[in-house]
């Protein structure tokens, strides 16, 4: 039991790294798998110390024997310089003017494994892919060969990468910082493994997968370079330091490099299987698994959908809160007396010596920004993609959508309006943090009222996007820019009018729950109707259980 609580607290530990990775989940959706034969990835970012905004790098193009300096996405720490490209792509966010798209999650794995002379960090590695690659399998090869060339900077890591025919899943690590050794002649040298081992998957069609930082892929085909691409010594390297001694048939990247253990599927896996069970029957065979109870009932990698997704029903994935699962966030004692689906960090605390912790859900109050990427075939490439993106929860937040061939962004989602610790009035993640930090204090009051905005502008957008795509392939078959041009004012625009409309939902909650109070106009009258709602019933008993007869009042005391 010991053991058992000791593992509770080395991965909440980790989890509470500042690293806008350390708590991010992914869903992976196939062409097959969509109502409109889109494929689709989702990302939160989620992270204390990230400030969500929308990222933007213009196409270019650079003369013979530039280089780029390397900066390291988490904490902005210089690692050094590599080679650039003749040409790089537009990217929006974490999407391209192909219709490329990377996310992450990051599982640390065995901790020896990380180079600290390595130049290129997870987070440079997606945005370095989307510029320099096309496809899904180009950015699986732009990915292992800068990393082969370069060194890889930091640990354990999941990637989606999706395109609109294939979806991929990438888990890798680094092979560790130089060591020194002896030869035969007890001469000391130094010895270095630079790059990384790592296994790509493709997701059959139909088919989903996710990853929420714990590594996933286990065996894999040898000899199917069509559905799955690896480090040609994944499985040698392992061999060298000793930790795999079976058969290549059998060997497994997740239990060689980054075992599950009680963390790992309680923290992580447990995200992955409650999207899982909402789109797929079955999965309640994993649920101890998922609790981290029986870690020998590992989930599959992908599971196939029962009924095929529409772009609300992946949004709804990421705002998941285990609800209508024993899980459920909203019926312990932590939800407090209005229901909250938050739980303030840390994840682990001691109570006369015991460990104890929090459930993590999908939507978590610490997230920077989160988005779904929806790549679409069937139309050119720069109508076809769209990042919906939104800042803060995921539950509260609303996806608005920004495509992909878009020459600015809104201003109140740019890099540079407002910081972590710079407050900005017309900065979206500010703006949306009001609302849902107000929401915080009453949460099931003023939910409802939050996602009946929220319902309404999604549902605004995705009615309007038949009408942009048609009026944007009209402008694209006469001049492209024309297209372009067209697809950013809508974007730009849909952007920072939805935070005007969040910033007038601010006002109105804080006016209408002020002090505790409801208030509704009163016709004409001057002051409002108040009502006093106090708690539930459930939480007067919780009162009485703990404090006795100390607030009984004495009968006929009247109020």
């Amino acid at each position: 039991m010991r053991d058992f609580k000791l593992t509770i607290m080395l991965l909440a530990g980790a989890l509470l790294i500042s690293s806008a990775s350390i708590a991010c989940t992914n869903f992976l959706i196939t062409k097959g798998a969509t109502t409109d034969g889109s494929t689709m990835i989702t990302y939160s970012a989620d992270s204390h110390v990230l400030y969500g905004e929308l990222y933007y790098r213009p196409a270019a193009d650079y003369p013979a024997g530039t280089m780029v300096d390397i900066y390291e996405w988490d904490t902005g720490k210089y690692l050094g310089k590599i080679k650039q490209v003749p040409h790089t792509y537009l990217v929006v966010g974490n999407m391209n003017e192909h219709q490329l798209s990377i996310g992450e999650t990051t599982y640390g794995g065995k901790p020896e494994l990380q180079d600290t002379t390595g130049i290129i960090d997870y987070g440079s590695l997606m945005y370095l892919a989307l510029q320099r690659a096309k496809t899904a399998r180009e950015a699986i090869k732009v990915i292992g060969d800068l990393l082969a060339e370069n060194g890889y900077y930091s640990s354990g890591e999941s990637f989606s990468i999706a395109d609109p025919n294939e979806v991929w899943i990438m888990e890798m690590i680094g092979k560790g910082s130089p060591i020194q050794v002896k030869d035969k002649r007890n001469r000391v040298r130094t010895t270095h493994n630079k790059g990384a081992v790592w296994v790509a998957m493709r997701i059959p069609d139909g088919y989903i997968s996710g990853h929420a930082n714990q590594a996933r892929i286990t065996t894999f085909p040898l000899n199917d370079p069509d559905n799955c691409i690896y480090a040609p010594d994944v499985i040698s390297f392992a061999r060298e330091r000793g930790w795999y001694t079976g058969e290549d048939k059998d060997f497994s990247f997740s239990d060689t490099y980054a075992p599950v253990d009680f963390g790992g599927a309680r923290f992580c896996e447990a995200r992955v299987w409650a999207g899982f069970n909402r789109v797929t029957q079955g999965m309640d065979k994993y649920i101890e698994y998922a609790k981290g109870h029986d870690l020998s009932n590992r989930m599959p990698l992908w599971v196939k959908v029962d009924k095929k997704l529409s772009v609300q029903d992946v949004m709804g994935l990421m705002r998941d809160y285990y609800q209508g699962t024993e899980l459920d966030m909203t019926k312990d004692i932590g939800a407090g007396p209005y229901k909250s689906i938050v739980r303030w960090r840390p994840m682990t605390w001691k109570v006369d010596g015991e460990d104890y912790f929090h459930e993590r859900a999908i939507s978590t109050q610490q997230t920077g920004f989160s988005f779904v990427a929806q790549s679409r075939g069937w139309l050119p490439n720069p109508i076809g993609g769209i990042l919906w993106f939104g800042v803060d929860d995921t539950y509260s937040t609303v996806y608005v959508p920004m495509y992909c061939s878009m020459t600015e962004v809104p201003h109140s989602f740019a890099v540079g309006n407002g910081s972590m610790m710079t407050f900005s009035d017309d900065a979206a993640f500010w703006v949306f943090n009001q609302v849902s930090n107000l929401a915080y204090t009453r949460y099931s009051d003023m939910i409802p009222e939050i996602q009946k905005v929220q319902l309404a502008l999604e549902n605004k957008f995705l009615e309007h996007t038949a009408v942009v795509d048609k009026a944007a392939l009209t402008l694209y078959n006469k001049d492209p820019k024309e297209a372009a041009k067209f697809l950013t004012e809508y974007s730009v625009n849909q952007g920072n009018s939805t935070v005007a409309r969040w910033k007038e939902l601010y006002a109105h909650l804080f006016t209408k729950f002020l002090d505790g109070n409801i208030k509704v106009k009163d016709g004409n009258n001057q002051n409002p109707k108040v009502k006093f709602p106090g708690y539930d019933e459930t939480y007067y008993k919780m009162i009485i259980e703990k404090t006795g007869d100390k607030f009984k009042a004495p009968s006929g005391a009247g109020h």
